[in-house]
């Protein structure tokens, strides 16, 4: 993959402005690109060591592999979301540009309209409030052993059906998280660069205690997990977790050029996050593996859920301390895949009337407004949220990096992609829709979503993101292409 990139002026961008684009809009010039390899190492570490994902590797283990194979599993999957995160991301770090504009080279000025909505408008918003609430939980466990009285305010009464308590920890929760995401990747570098050092710290502690508690590595090794899936396919389990793990990454993958638009080049996203994605997997592998079993052996409970572990706890500063990377891990969650995207598709969306911080403010206050803890009234309903996210996201990816790659060539018209939409832009490649690209996304949709409603057709919800993402992907380079086709002979000489 060439890693030349585009030498963007400031006059193009003068230019695009006066076309009534916004600044969250415009490409951004070398001067303006402050992430680095540092950088891009520090930015999913916390996205990795969260809450859904310690308690979704505790349903791996029901898969029927042993210990050892689900750590492997995890760690492989690694290679996966890397190499989905970087190829996507190319576009941005190339030229400057973010999600909603590289989409738009994609779909089409209307045609990204949609895409950009599921992904900005419904994934990134409920999936807030969703980590939102996940979050407030291990809030409130921390704030119930400050204060074991906060517990008992309001005398078990439920407003809009959550407890006052727990609605107090939720909505102070929220916002801090929206404080983080009205500060923008600016404040999120400086956040995710100090909370980096503190999950090696925490995690590693957690799972030396884990191995203490449980007598070694042997006897996490060879635990037997009662209930476990028998007879199962050892490579579609593999298959299976694989799946589960970059369907996580679905929706930050698909817009992750709102971050490598600042990469210094894209060689320094390509390695940060190859790095950053390669040793936070191979650490969580062991360390969410080996808590999760030791720790249910060591209290003689199969217990899948790190928070009913660390309150168990008779260490009052451990738990405070555990408890409250795991609330910032959450934060650096929802800021680098839900926040900040939802801000920038909101404004994309409406251009004339959103600013990024505004539409910060406004996905903010309808996240809460869902009441994510009625949605979270189902134990399954996380997973069910993400096999569904990645099903909807895979088909989109897929036709993303097939254009970028093998329609464009690595080269998009940047003066043709910022048209003046008030203009007659008839005969422009990124005008209107980009039918090729919608009839694959569609197809390859209803090829992934198959498996939740044909029973025979079940095996393909286990590998929702894969299917939806080939699919897509090969339909679209054998349709005949509407937009994206034309560069102009100035643009091909700039690169």
């Amino acid at each position: 993959m060439k890693t030349n990139d585009y030498p963007l002026t400031q006059e193009e961008v003068d230019r695009f402005r006066s076309r009534n684009y916004n600044d969250d809009l415009l490409p951004k010039t070398q001067d303006k690109r402050n992430m680095g390899v540092k950088n891009f190492f520090t930015l999913w570490m916390g996205s990795v060591h969260n809450i859904p994902n310690y308690t979704a590797v505790g349903g791996f283990i029901f898969l029927g592999l042993s210990p050892i194979n689900v750590m492997l599993a995890v760690a492989l999957s690694a290679l996966f979301v890397s190499a989905f995160m970087i190829f996507n991301g190319k576009a941005g770090s190339k030229y400057g540009i973010p999600f909603a504009m590289h989409l738009r080279s994609t779909y089409g000025d209307l045609g990204a309209k949609l895409p950009g909505f599921l992904r900005g408008g419904v994934a990134a918003i409920a999936w807030f409030g969703l980590q939102n609430y996940t979050g407030s939980l291990a809030l409130l466990i921390m704030i119930g052993k400050l204060w074991p009285g906060f517990l008992e305010i309001g005398g078990g009464m439920e407003i809009l059906g959550i407890g006052i308590p727990g609605l107090i920890s939720f909505t102070i929760f929220w916002v801090l998280n929206v404080l983080i995401g009205l500060g923008g990747g600016g404040i999120l570098n400086k956040f995710t660069a100090i909370l980096s050092p503190l999950i090696y710290v925490v995690i590693g502690g957690m799972a030396i205690w884990a191995l203490r508690a449980a007598g070694g590595f042997g006897p996490i090794l060879a635990y037997n997990i009662s209930g476990a899936t028998s007879g199962i396919n050892p490579i579609w389990a593999y298959l299976i977790i694989f799946n589960s793990v970059i369907a996580v990454w679905a929706a930050p993958g698909a817009s992750v050029s709102d971050f490598t638009q600042n990469a210094v080049s894209t060689k320094a996203q390509m390695i940060g996050q190859t790095l950053s994605l390669m040793v936070a997997y191979l650490m969580f592998a062991f360390s969410s593996v080996v808590i999760l079993i030791g720790g249910s052996i060591h209290y003689g409970i199969q217990e899948w859920n790190i928070l009913n572990l660390i309150e168990r706890w008779d260490n009052f500063p451990a738990v405070i301390l555990a408890m409250a990377v795991f609330l910032l891990t959450t934060i650096s969650t929802n800021a680098t895949g839900n926040i900040i995207p939802a801000g920038y598709q909101l404004t994309a969306l409406f251009p004339k009337h959103l600013n990024y911080r505004s539409g910060v403010l406004i996905a903010s206050v309808i996240s809460f407004l869902i009441m994510p803890w009625k949605l979270m009234a189902n134990a399954d309903s996380i997973f069910i949220f993400l096999n569904a996210i990645g099903a909807v996201l895979g088909p989109v990816a897929g036709v993303m990096i097939a254009n970028y790659f093998f329609v464009q060539k690595e080269n998009i018209d940047l003066d043709a992609l910022y048209m003046d939409v008030e203009q007659n832009n008839e005969g422009n490649p990124y005008h209107g829709v980009n039918k090729s690209a919608y009839i694959a996304t569609i197809i390859a949709l209803v090829i992934s979503l198959s498996g939740q409603f044909i029973p025979a057709l079940k095996a393909i919800s286990d590998i929702s993101w894969f299917v939806g993402f080939a699919t897509a992907f090969g339909i679209y380079l054998v349709l005949p292409k509407t937009i994206g086709k034309e560069v102009t002979t100035k643009q091909v000489e700039n690169q």
